[in-house]
C-alpha cells in the first residue's frame, strides 16, 4: 500500500504543508524539520505523486471551496481559522482556496455560494451545513458532476458526500448526561438548551442527552422541555432566568450548541453560581475563561480547529489520488 504525505505528517508531528514543502522544495522549512522529514520518507520508501507534481508544475488552475455557517459563534471562528491555516500551506502546492461563510443558518445563500464556486471553477468542496434537503440534493448533483464534497462540523447524512469531519455529536449528547448524572447523585431538574435544530450537530447532541437521560430514569433526573435559543446569548440569558424562577430546585442547564455565556451570566444574576451545573461544548477562548471562574462544571471539546483544517488536504489528497 502507498505510503501518503499524510502519514509522513502524523510520524514527524508536523502538518501535511510542511512535508508538501520539505519533499518538494516548495517554501521555507526549518532544515532540522526538513530533514527528519525526508528520513521517514525514505526509511517508508515513499514515491512522489508524479500525476500531482505535473498538475502544479503546468500551472493548472486547482481551485477548492469552503462555505462555512454560524462564523459569528466562538467555535465555527476556531473552524474558520483552520480553514485559512489549510489555504496558506496549501498555497505552496499551487493550491487556491476560496473560503464563503455566512452568520447564522441559510439555505438560500448556502445554495448560492456553491452555485458561485462551481461557477468559479472549484474541483471539490468542503461544507458545514444544514439539515434542508435541497443541500443534501445539491450534494447529490455535484458528486453526479464528480465533485467531491466533504462535510464538516454538522453533516449531511444520506447524501453522496465523500465524508464527515467532526464529533459524533449524538454520542456526545450521551456523554454529557452520563457526566451530569455523576454530578447530580441526588438527581434533580435539567433544562437542555439547543441552537438551530436544522443544524443536524446541535439536533443530535439534544437528542443523545435525551435519550440517555431516558434510559437511566430511575436514577431520579427530569428534563425540562428543550429551548432553542438560537446561538445567541440574549436569548439563552431570558431563558435561563424564566426557567430558574419557575423552578428554583432546577439543578443543572445542559447547553448543547452556543448561548453558554448568557447562561451562565443569568445563573450568576440570581445568586446560584455553583449550585446550579452547566455542561457545554468546545474548549475555546471563552468556554476556557467560564471554566476558570467555575461558571462551566465541565466542557466537552470536539478539535474545531481540524474540522476546518482537515478537509481542504483530504480534498486535495482524493483530487490527485482519487
Amino acid at each position: 500500500m502507498a505510503v501518503t504525505a499524510q502519514q509522513i505528517a502524523d510520524l514527524a508531528g508536523v502538518s501535511r504543508g510542511t512535508v508538501d514543502r520539505a519533499l518538494h522544495n516548495r517554501g521555507r522549512v526549518n532544515p532540522e524539520v526538513k530533514e527528519k522529514i525526508q528520513k521517514i520518507a525514505l526509511e517508508l520508501g515513499y514515491k512522489p505523486n508524479l500525476i500531482g507534481q505535473a498538475l502544479v508544475r503546468s500551472k493548472q488552475d486547482f481551485k477548492l471551496g469552503v462555505i462555512l455557517q454560524s462564523t459569528e459563534t466562538p467555535t465555527m471562528q476556531v473552524v474558520r481559522a483552520g480553514v485559512q491555516r489549510a489555504a496558506e500551506e496549501l498555497a505552496a502546492s499551487g493550491v487556491e482556496l476560496v473560503l464563503r461563510d455566512f452568520q447564522g443558518l441559510d439555505t438560500e445563500l448556502m445554495l448560492e455560494y456553491i452555485e458561485e464556486l462551481v461557477s468559479a471553477g472549484v474541483q471539490g468542496i468542503a461544507l458545514s451545513p444544514d439539515t434542508a434537503p435541497e443541500v443534501r440534493q445539491c450534494i447529490d448533483e455535484l458528486h453526479a458532476q464528480g465533485i467531491p464534497v466533504i462535510t464538516l462540523n454538522a453533516d449531511a447524512p444520506g447524501s453522496k458526500r465523500l465524508c464527515f469531519i467532526g464529533m459524533d455529536n449524538y454520542r456526545a449528547g450521551q456523554t454529557a448526561a452520563c457526566l451530569l448524572r455523576l454530578m447530580l447523585p441526588e438527581g434533580g431538574k435539567v433544562l437542555p438548551l439547543a441552537g438551530h435544530l436544522n443544524n443536524t450537530a446541535h439536533n443530535n447532541r439534544l437528542n443523545g442527552f435525551l435519550d440517555a437521560i431516558k434510559a437511566e430514569n430511575t436514577l431520579n433526573i427530569s428534563t425540562l422541555a428543550f429551548q432553542p435559543c438560537f446561538d445567541r446569548d440574549d436569548y439563552s440569558h431570558e431563558i435561563t432566568q424564566h426557567a430558574l424562577r419557575a423552578n428554583p430546585d432546577l439543578a443543572a442547564i445542559y447547553v448543547a450548541s452556543n448561548g453558554q455565556k448568557g447562561v451562565c451570566q443569568a445563573i450568576e444574576e440570581e445568586g446560584l453560581k455553583g449550585r446550579v451545573k452547566v455542561a457545554a461544548f468546545d474548549l475555546n477562548e471563552l468556554n476556557m475563561e467560564l471554566l476558570q471562574s467555575d461558571s462551566l462544571s465541565f466542557v466537552l471539546d470536539q478539535e474545531a480547529f481540524e474540522q476546518g483544517y482537515r478537509p481542504p488536504f483530504l480534498l486535495y489528497e482524493y483530487l490527485l489520488h482519487k
